[in-house]
């Protein structure tokens, strides 16, 4: 079980009540990119301070089967991960990906933090070739900067599924228990000793 399991556990009494939030329509002019950084409540709220970004849904992908749940997922294989929209003419995908390998470990093949296993792995999932290209350039500039392998995986997107509503906006709806989460997990104290001065590329306040 990650830390992120057993912390959830905890709070889940609470936390189920709340009813699952609408996803709504997509705007006409916004495009989409899918990020696996780990914990998606993580990934989720780092992309919701970058301008352009118009909504962030966290959600599984990847794995056998459909519907997954929380309880589920990781057994069949499911990444955590965020479905971004944006806004393409704010920010492109190509720096929504530099702001994906800045805010992630990507050298890490077995998880991501204190969250371990391949549910927590780092992925980009393209919805297009031309997602595709960019992101395997982006692995491959994230290589070279850092000198090291990256684990990464680039792959076509298969189906997102959408997480269970009380999963959406978590950091915001429980900030105390996310900051601790946060913090005892090291995801930004690692990312600062990897990335130095690049760690949190695009990332408002």
């Amino acid at each position: 079980m990650s830390f992120k399991s057993a912390l959830f556990g905890l709070s889940a009494a609470m936390t189920l009540t709340f009813a699952p939030v609408g996803l709504g329509a997509r705007a006409a002019d916004s495009e989409t990119a899918i990020f696996a950084g780990g914990c998606f409540w993580c990934v989720e709220s780092d992309f919701d301070h970058v301008k352009g970004v118009t909504r962030t849904t966290s959600g599984y992908i990847g794995g056998k089967g459909d519907n997954p749940t929380y309880e589920d997922h990781s057994v069949a294989g499911f990444r955590e991960a965020v479905e971004i929209e944006f806004d393409p003419s704010v920010v492109s995908y190509e720096a929504l990906l530099k702001t994906f390998f800045r805010t992630v470990d990507p050298t890490d093949s077995g998880g991501q933090f204190c969250d371990r296993g391949h549910s927590y792995t780092t992925a980009v999932y393209a919805v297009d070739d031309a997602q595709l290209a960019e992101a395997k350039e982006a692995k491959a500039e994230a290589g070279e900067a850092l000198g090291k392998t990256i684990a990464t995986e680039i792959a076509p997107a298969p189906k997102f599924w959408p997480a269970e509503g009380y999963h959406q906006n978590y950091y915001e709806r429980n900030p105390v228990r996310y900051k601790y989460y946060r913090y005892a997990c090291g995801r930004d104290k690692r990312i600062e000793n990897l990335w130095g001065k690049d760690a949190h590329f695009g990332v408002g306040s």
